[in-house]
């Protein structure tokens, strides 16, 4: 890589930064403005972490393979009746077991 690509990285990431850094302060400070949040806001912002869940998970479960798509199954059965670290754990032993026995 040489120097003009090494800045051009750089600046693309100082851009990245300062959007997001742009997006918090603007949410913080359109909230803080508002003497009360309308109902419409606070639904869309109490689906916020599903939705961010949802982005992260998806794409391992589409393209991971099987054994990840059954392990993540497995572990949503779990999560509906244990704490997450079972989950995590249900999730985790199922796919070693199918990486190590099975493929």
């Amino acid at each position: 890589m040489d120097n003009a690509e090494h800045m051009q990285l750089i600046y693309v990431i100082l851009a990245a930064a300062v959007a997001t850094f742009l997006t918090r302060i603007g949410g913080y400070v359109m909230i803080t403005q508002m003497k009360r949040i309308p109902p419409r806001m606070e639904a869309a912002l109490n689906a916020v972490p599903a939705a961010v869940l949802s982005t992260l998970v998806a794409p391992a479960f589409f393209s991971g393979g099987w054994d990840v798509a059954l392990a993540m199954l497995v572990a949503l059965a779990v999560g509906l009746r244990f704490s997450s670290l079972w989950m995590l754990l249900a999730g985790w032993l199922v796919v070693m077991a199918i990486r190590h026995l099975l493929i």
